[in-house]
């Protein structure tokens, strides 16, 4: 009878250890290779633009949820999945179209849309994204692990091509704009 308890707790040990692996997702190549890319502009970045010798139309633009910002005289930009170069031209193309003769116009971005962070968190929630942040810096700002933390690692998704993917990373991995950390609680 003794040795069936046994036998029985090994199991659901096995089975929990074998549990924990099936929920494991490594982070795919993509996953890394868009840290090297441009940064691409989506909803809730804010750009500051900058029309030389024109006040009126220099000043910072939040890109919508639509996926535009819409600048005075030439109404409506797309900005969504599009470069800073790539607004710098489409600006200056449509103020060239019968308001200004040759503009010169500079994009540079005000403030990125924030990371999320969540689980085992002193203060999950909404935070600023810095160039450079990593997931342990994002940690630190939603007020560092809670007592039950696993600390190796933790999950990022993240958006990609129109596509969301999660990974699991370590905590000095880099994160972007509009990734949501998950710090996983620990077995032991």
């Amino acid at each position: 009878m003794f040795s069936k308890q046994i036998f029985l707790v090994a199991i659901s040990v096995v089975s929990m250890t074998l549990g924990g692996c099936a929920s494991y997702r490594p982070a795919p190549a993509a996953f890394h290779a868009a840290i090297n890319k441009p940064y691409l502009l989506d909803a809730g970045d804010r750009v500051r633009l900058t029309v030389f010798e024109q006040e009126g139309l220099t000043n910072t633009y939040s890109v919508d949820q639509a996926g535009y910002i819409s600048v005075p005289l030439i109404g409506s930009v797309p900005a969504r999945g599009k470069t800073i170069q790539q607004i710098e031209a489409a600006v200056a193309a449509k103020l060239r179209k019968g308001y200004l003769r040759d503009p010169d116009v500079a994009v540079e971005v005000d403030r990125y849309r924030p990371v999320f962070v969540m689980g085992e968190v002193g203060a999950a929630g909404q935070y600023s994204y810095v160039p450079g942040m990593t997931a342990q810096k994002a940690i630190a700002a939603a007020g560092g692990f809670s007592p039950r933390a696993n600390q190796g690692d933790v999950d990022i998704t993240r958006q990609l091509n129109g596509e969301i993917l999660t990974g699991r990373v370590t905590i000095s991995d880099p994160v972007l704009p509009g990734d949501t950390v998950y710090v996983r609680e620990r077995f032991f």
